[in-house]
């Protein structure tokens, strides 16, 4: 019943959406609405949406600057993982939900609240993601999604923008974006909307991050990133914070056209979904953390995380960052970067980064052994032929069988 609910924490944006769910909370469950308000480098000022907050009846907000932890504790991990979900996706929107809703939970506790709350759609992956890590936190939590709830009936945008009108929510006169978008300090994404269509080319106008590659500088941009034991902490030999670093890395690729992706994903939910990102400094790490990876990781163990690395990404598109089976995967990868610690140059050109440079202290790349030139006994050829014979054993019987 309405009245179980004293109070709701819910997951506040300042956007159409959760301002109109706030006010639609307090009117439906009579309830104090607490605000809850994470940076992770969306690019806006939390201030203003402070303010929305509490002007549409928030009796509390409470603002996070998750920026620092977001890149450390949730980017960089996925980066050592080398996680992108089918292939393509490197996780932004993914990876930065169980963050948030951590930090809800937090300030659920704080608030002694009776209920947590989000504006994620009954259709998409983020309100799964949301909700695996309330109930990873606090397995009896209650919670209220307005989009599944059955009182709820703000159906269509239209809808909603007429609701906040009517109750004196600040909403724009026209609707300037005929798409969504998700930002933070790893990536933008875009879905809907126009984007519905997959065969309909997204508009150029439409991207913030990153310049039209054809308009990018006709020179090509370097840069190094430094890595200690997987983690990138430098560029250019300046270290910086992890949150600078992602700053840093966005700005380089943005600049050059770096890391658009247009794909059709498969939703946890089960449908196909057509979404466009943007990705520049997350581009450029993936690929100097595999070019250092290349002179650093014995042959075995690299096979053996990349065969994890799909399946850590499944987990985190999934919402299961909190689950027991990532945390045994996470540490595994951790164990496989002990001596992933080394420098990659990389060329940044007209959309493309490509490696053309890689150092490490302890590098397994031995230019005696694999030299063309005189190899002064590093490497006995003529042992090829004994190494190649007993591979070729079990061919060799088969053939012998009949079998082939």
């Amino acid at each position: 019943m309405a009245n179980d609910f004293k109070k709701i924490v819910l997951a506040y944006s300042g956007g159409l959406d959760t301002s109109v769910i706030l006010k639609w909370l307090q009117e439906t469950y009579k309830a104090d609405i607490v605000a809850y308000i994470a940076d992770v480098g969306q690019g806006e000022e939390t201030e203003p949406a402070r303010l929305k907050a509490i002007a549409t009846g928030a009796c509390a907000v409470y603002t996070d600057d998750l920026r620092e932890e977001f890149a450390r504790d949730f980017v960089f991990p996925t980066i050592r993982a080398n996680a992108m979900y089918e292939g393509t996706y490197m996780l932004g929107t993914s990876v930065a939900r169980p963050l948030i809703a951590k930090g809800q939970i937090e300030t659920y506790r704080k608030e002694k609240a009776d209920a947590v709350s989000h504006g994620a759609t009954g259709k998409g992956n983020d309100q799964v993601r949301f909700e695996l890590t309330y109930y990873a936190h606090e397995p009896n939590i209650r919670i209220i999604a307005p989009w599944r709830d059955p009182k709820w009936d703000l159906t269509s945008r239209t809808k909603m923008m007429e609701y906040a009108q009517a109750h004196g929510i600040p909403v724009p006169t026209t609707v300037k974006k005929p798409y969504s978008s998700d930002r933070n300090l790893l990536h933008i994404s875009f879905e809907g909307g126009i984007l519905e269509d997959p065969w309909a080319e997204a508009p150029e106008d439409m991207f913030l991050l990153s310049v039209d590659p054809r308009k990018a500088p006709d020179v090509p941009t370097y840069v190094e990133i430094d890595f200690e034991e997987g983690t990138p902490v430098a560029v250019d030999g300046t270290r910086l914070s992890p949150a600078a670093l992602m700053e840093r890395v966005n700005e380089l690729g943005g600049a050059n056209g770096v890391g658009r992706v247009d794909m059709v994903e498969n939703r946890f939910v089960g449908m196909k979904s057509r979404g466009v990102y943007e990705t520049p400094g997350g581009t450029i790490l993936h690929k100097a953390h595999r070019a250092v990876e290349s002179i650093t990781m014995d042959r075995e163990v690299m096979l053996a995380r990349d065969q994890l690395s799909p399946k850590i990404a499944q987990l985190i598109y999934n919402g299961f960052w909190y689950s027991p089976e990532m945390s045994l995967m996470m540490n595994f990868v951790d164990k496989t970067q002990e001596n992933v610690t080394g420098t990659a140059r990389l060329r940044l050109y007209k959309g493309n980064c490509d490696v053309v440079g890689r150092r490490a202290p302890k590098s397994l790349y031995d230019e005696k052994i694999t030299t063309f030139e005189e190899d002064e006994g590093a490497y006995e050829q003529a042992d090829a032929g004994a190494f190649i014979k007993l591979n070729a054993l079990r061919l060799r019987v088969r053939k012998n069988a009949g079998l082939f």
